[in-house]
């Protein structure tokens, strides 16, 4: 068999203190996960069901260096999260059972064309251009899940911009927990190793521009800096190579 174009890489996250690489097959992200969070952005939670949105795998970069904005915004956030990789996959996995599938935990952005979701929503039309960009998933490398203190149930966290703090929060004060999002979403799909999922964002979430620094940090999991540049100062072979095998 032969390919008519060349396939496409397979994205990966290295993990801390190893020489291994953890191949990304999906990034599931989870809705409206802070209180505070949906306060400020003009809804209500409820504990109805979590809602979730896809990321592809290929958007991925990881936190460090440059990471380039994304085109056709005025309005491109950040949004800082825990991230969950799965080592194990399932169907219908019970919350008892769930955090033995996790292979480890990440720091994570989730970066937003928050002006063409805003257009989106108010169209009542799909808003995949303005979560699913490219570069807008940004990931420190893993921390294996024997080394996070009490499976990251809490953690403060804390995003800062050019040295000054834009998000603060901790991840004990999810909506839902680990476990409840697993299970939950493991009745949606047929979760695989590979996956990742963006747990959701505390309050703070603001715009960026070009030149600024982002660090942020969640304690016991791990930390990162990276540097917004020019969405033209990045071709297109350039972006998303870092992390790829």
């Amino acid at each position: 068999m032969t390919f008519a174009v060349e396939p496409a890489p397979i994205p990966t996250l290295p993990i801390a203190d190893s020489d291994s690489v953890f191949p990304v097959r999906r990034i599931f992200c989870v809705g409206r996960n802070y209180v505070a969070h949906a306060i400020e952005m003009g809804v209500v939670v409820d504990r109805e069901a979590p809602f979730y949105f896809l990321k592809s795998a290929h958007h991925l970069v990881l936190a460090e260096g440059e990471v380039p904005m994304a085109p056709r915004t005025e309005d491109y956030h950040h949004e800082i999260e825990l991230v969950v990789a799965l080592g194990r996959g399932g169907r219908s996995i019970a919350q008892a059972d769930a955090l033995s599938h996790i292979l480890g935990f990440a720091v994570g952005l989730d970066m937003t064309r928050l002006d063409l979701q805003g257009a989106s929503k108010s169209k009542q039309r799909p808003w995949d251009t303005g979560k699913d960009v490219e570069s807008s998933a940004i990931c420190s490398p893993l921390k294996p899940v024997e080394k996070v203190p009490g499976m990251a149930a809490q953690g403060p966290t804390e995003l800062r911009v050019n040295g000054l703090a834009r998000q603060e929060g901790d991840v004990r004060d999810h909506v839902w927990s680990i476990e409840e999002i697993i299970a939950d979403l493991s009745t949606l799909y047929t979760l695989q190793p590979g996956d990742l999922i963006f747990m959701g964002t505390p309050s703070g979430v603001a715009a960026v521009q070009a030149g600024d620094v982002l660090e942020g940090s969640i304690e016991g999991v791990g930390e990162f800096r990276v540097t917004m540049a020019p969405e033209l100062a990045f071709g297109a072979s350039d972006v998303g190579l870092v992390g790829l095998f």
